[in-house]
């Protein structure tokens, strides 16, 4: 199945990516701004109630961080930990599994025609016509056509081992690099490969030891 429109021009691209770009960069830019309000204020809180709604703000604006590919998001979570200690190890923990929960089902209810298009405007042909050709595809037949192309290596974990990569992925240092946790976690998604039941569990796992680590013993 070929590319169902034809390429947009460069003039075109360009606007589309700039307005893109621009809506992520202001997403980015006020997440961490309510970050360093509530970080501040926090600071300043002088009763338990103001205290309670402040971290609640502060973590649900760390787990929408988290959810943004290649945002170095789990950096911010250790700043937590490492600020606030064993108290705030549980809540860390759940907005990290939240913010990559967040970017799972993103890419997973995306449209691919969404990302068709975004491939065609950054002029990635062969991309997009994967992703076109994918569309149609059961789980198994999608399985079956990623793994044809694959290098021998890969097969194998492609068919057997794909959600315990995906935890070892979330947990190599320097993930920001390949998308981040939350980059990682929409391709989980986009790719309709990783069953939701079983991807929740993963996330469970392989965010639990640091912030395990930290309220069981302080700094891991």
């Amino acid at each position: 199945m070929g590319s169902r429109t034809a390429s947009p021009s460069l003039p075109e691209s360009l606007a589309r990516l700039a307005v893109k770009l621009g809506i992520v960069v202001a997403l980015v830019y006020g997440t961490l701004r309510l970050l360093d309000w509530a970080s501040d204020r926090s600071e300043m809180a002088n009763s338990p109630g103001m205290m309670i709604a402040i971290l609640a703000i502060l973590l649900i604006a760390y787990a929408v961080l988290i959810a943004v590919p290649f945002m170095p998001g789990i950096e911010v979570g250790i700043s937590l930990l490492m600020l606030k200690g064993a108290s705030i190890a549980p809540l860390v923990y759940a907005a990290t599994v939240l913010g990559l929960l967040i970017a799972y089902f993103i890419g997973r209810l995306m449209p691919y025609a969404w990302v068709q298009r975004l491939f065609a405007d950054l002029r990635l042909r062969r991309a997009s016509e994967m992703v076109s050709r994918l569309e149609p595809l059961s789980r198994v037949e999608r399985m079956a056509l990623l793994s044809a192309r694959a290098p021998d290596w890969l097969v194998p974990v492609l068919r057997t081992g794909q959600y315990v990569t995906l935890g070892l992925l979330l947990n190599v240092p320097g993930n920001a690099l390949i998308g981040g946790g939350g980059g990682i976690a929409f391709i989980a998604g986009f790719s309709r490969l990783f069953r939701p039941g079983v991807t929740i569990v993963v996330f469970l796992i392989a965010v639990l030891p640091v912030p395990l680590a930290v309220y069981l013993g302080g700094t891991p």
